[in-house]
């Protein structure tokens, strides 16, 4: 730890520390990604499901989110155990990731069109459950390893790489969904190697992170006054709105990329190559985002990312048979847009937490994080039922040639409504003021009252 004379008591982590924490999200990124960009083709084009029907599960799923979210969040800052409040749920999460993944992807061949769809629509929402009690304590802890302004923007850029490497992975297994001769067979083998991969990178994390000491038992005593603080939190709320409307359109690009590359520009051998163009810039411009917004600001390189990646995906729109060329450029713009705006969110949600503690004397990481967990899954929910009864609507049959309307409804979803949604949400952003210079007086603040209360207990007559 290092002492950083503009910001108190701030860490400066060794780089085997971030990677150690951010480890499991390889995994971790791998289920996510295939679950978000897949599993709704996979169940309509493999399984047979109706888009509407999958659709209304993951909606579903998302509404019992709004009780599993904010129960993790406030339990995880409530713990208190001898290895930490957060890394015992991590671990604890670790049968039910696992387990809930590998039914995703295998429903027995033997159960009726209607006991398909209840499979489902339990291991879907068993599936998210069990994501929650995994990624709600690892964001919190991964604000919790440094209290330096920038050095959180390290941190979360690597995971934003870390992650992204499990996505890269979940490609090839895609690719050989897409192109096998029996993606049944497929999805089992990969659903089990992931599993076993998944918990091994979880319980490394668990024995090679630890958790600041000090923050122990400072979770707010009543769930109320907690969820309460974080709407009261004239950052938090701001941010909240803005992060809801950005989840609103960028719910889109995840699961219609597979739809428009099939069944506009007619090149479905070639999705995960787009996919790729999109990964591989939004992964390897991290080491660019991460000087840059100590040079430009947080709040200015996350604005940059919604206009970039919302015209980006406006572009979309001009989509037609054969448009190799500019989907492919326009992907690479997408994910370099993309890149920087998970670089710096997560960090800048760190420093509101921060103010939280400054107005309350709280560490609240878990009620926070899971507010905007549940609103990111709340947004990617409402969208994806609202992409599942469009295209039932608007005439999709799987695996045929799709009429002018239906194909008229895949590009409003996929280019407009995300530009719609971007654009506000930068507007709105722009009324956000947490700079560095405002984070630092809050620090130093912060800081001054951990030293006296240490001070104050070295003192004889003292707490003990």
């Amino acid at each position: 730890m290092s002492r950083d004379n503009n910001n108190g008591l701030s860490e400066v982590l060794p780089l085997s520390t971030i990677v150690n924490y951010n480890i499991p999200t390889v995994g971790v990124g791998f289920m996510f990604f295939m679950v978000s960009l897949y599993l709704m083709k996979f169940s309509t084009d493999v399984l047979l499901i109706s888009p509407a029907v999958m659709g209304l599960i993951f909606g579903i799923s998302r509404i019992w989110d709004a009780v599993t979210d904010p129960v993790a969040g406030y339990l995880s800052d409530r713990t208190n155990l001898k290895v930490g409040r957060r890394r015992p749920w991590m671990l604890m999460s670790v049968p039910f990731v696992c387990g809930t993944f590998y039914m995703m992807w295998n429903p027995s061949e033997l159960l009726s069109e209607s006991m398909v769809i209840v499979w489902m629509a339990a291991a879907v929402i068993l599936f998210y459950t069990s994501m929650t009690a995994f990624s709600v304590p690892h964001t919190s802890l991964g604000a919790e390893l440094s209290t330096n302004y920038h050095e959180r923007t390290r941190i979360f850029g690597l995971r934003h790489m870390i992650w992204n490497s499990g996505s890269l992975l979940a490609l090839v297994a895609m690719h050989q969904l897409i192109t096998g001769e029996n993606p049944r067979q497929i999805a089992f083998v990969v659903s089990v190697i992931a599993g076993v991969v998944t918990a091994a990178l979880i319980i490394w994390m668990f024995f090679n992170t630890k958790e600041r000491p000090e923050y122990q038992g400072r979770g707010e005593s009543n769930p109320f006054v907690a969820f309460g603080d974080v709407l009261k939190n004239k950052y938090a709320s701001l941010l909240l709105v803005v992060f809801f409307i950005e989840n609103l359109g960028g719910a889109t690009i995840g699961i219609l990329t597979p739809y428009i590359a099939e069944y506009i520009v007619m090149r479905p051998e070639k999705t995960v190559i787009y996919i790729l163009l999109y990964l591989i810039p939004s992964v390897f411009s991290v080491p660019l985002w991460v000087p840059l917004s100590r040079r430009v600001g947080k709040k200015a390189m996350w604005i940059f990312s919604m206009l970039v990646t919302g015209f980006g995906f406006g572009g979309m729109f001009f989509l037609e048979p054969g448009s190799d060329i500019l989907i492919s450029v326009l992907a690479v713009i997408c994910g370099l847009g993309a890149g920087s705006g998970a670089v710096v969110a997560p960090s800048i949600q760190s420093d509101v937490i921060d103010y939280d503690e400054y107005k309350s004397g709280k560490r609240k990481e878990g009620t926070y994080f899971a507010t905007w967990n549940f609103v990111f899954k709340s947004a990617t929910g409402i969208t994806l039922m609202l992409t599942g009864f469009v295209l039932s609507s608007s005439g999709f049959v799987p695996n045929q040639e799709q009429t002018e309307v239906t194909k008229l409804a895949l590009l409003v979803l996929y280019a407009i409504f995300p530009l719609v949604c971007y654009l506000i949400g930068a507007l709105i952003f722009t009324r956000f003021n947490l700079n560095e210079a405002e984070y630092k007086k809050i620090r130093d603040i912060l800081d001054r009252r951990e030293n006296f209360t240490s001070s104050d207990q070295t003192q004889p007559g003292g707490p003990s």
